[in-house]
């Protein structure tokens, strides 16, 4: 999965200007509108997409921390996680819906905005040996998590998250979905 830092970044400016497009063209019947493939609405989804660039942030102390620990210690923190997969299913979902409600259209973008700016600092400040350090994961709580990913991986994953679920919108005509 691993990518050029500057390919990330693309990535990043992209998803922000297909998200303040979309949010400038979508009324509002299209948020309140149900996704394709999800229970979420446009705006819930669309919040969600959003919220994976956020677990990154929570993400990059965790695998530089098991990252410097013998393999072992993060396969056993990947299973427990692993384990958890139900009740995680259920947080993530719920809190989508209700984050939503605050992170809604007039707030989401500039949110998505602060949390990249900060993403991309800390990847210019990232040694090459750091990026390639990585940690088992819990493969079953994301299609993109893989059984072991590297910092670079991480650092890459919010763009993978959001391009799979912006297949799943139902804004209509004039948003590009």
């Amino acid at each position: 999965m691993s990518a050029a830092p500057g390919t990330i970044q693309h990535g990043y400016e992209r998803n922000c200007r297909e998200l303040e497009r979309w949010l400038a063209a979508a009324s509002d019947a299209d948020l309140r509108r149900r996704s394709d493939g999800t229970r979420w609405t446009n705006e819930e989804l669309l919040f969600h997409m959003v919220f994976g660039y956020m677990v990154v942030q929570a993400l990059l102390p965790l695998v530089r921390f098991f990252g410097v620990l013998p393999a072992p210690f993060s396969r056993a923190f990947a299973w427990i996680l692993n384990a958890g997969t139900a009740p995680f299913d259920v947080v993530n979902y719920l809190g989508s819906k209700a984050a939503a409600r605050f992170f809604n259209r007039r707030r989401m973008a500039a949110k998505l905005r602060r949390v990249t700016r900060s993403l991309e600092r800390r990847m210019g400040r990232e040694r090459a040996q750091a990026m390639a350090r990585g940690m088992s994961f819990p493969d079953r709580w994301d299609p993109f998590f893989t059984p072991w990913m590297s910092l670079a991986d991480v650092y890459a994953y919010p763009v993978q998250h959001f391009d799979f679920h912006a297949t799943q919108l139902s804004l209509g005509q004039g948003t590009g979905t």
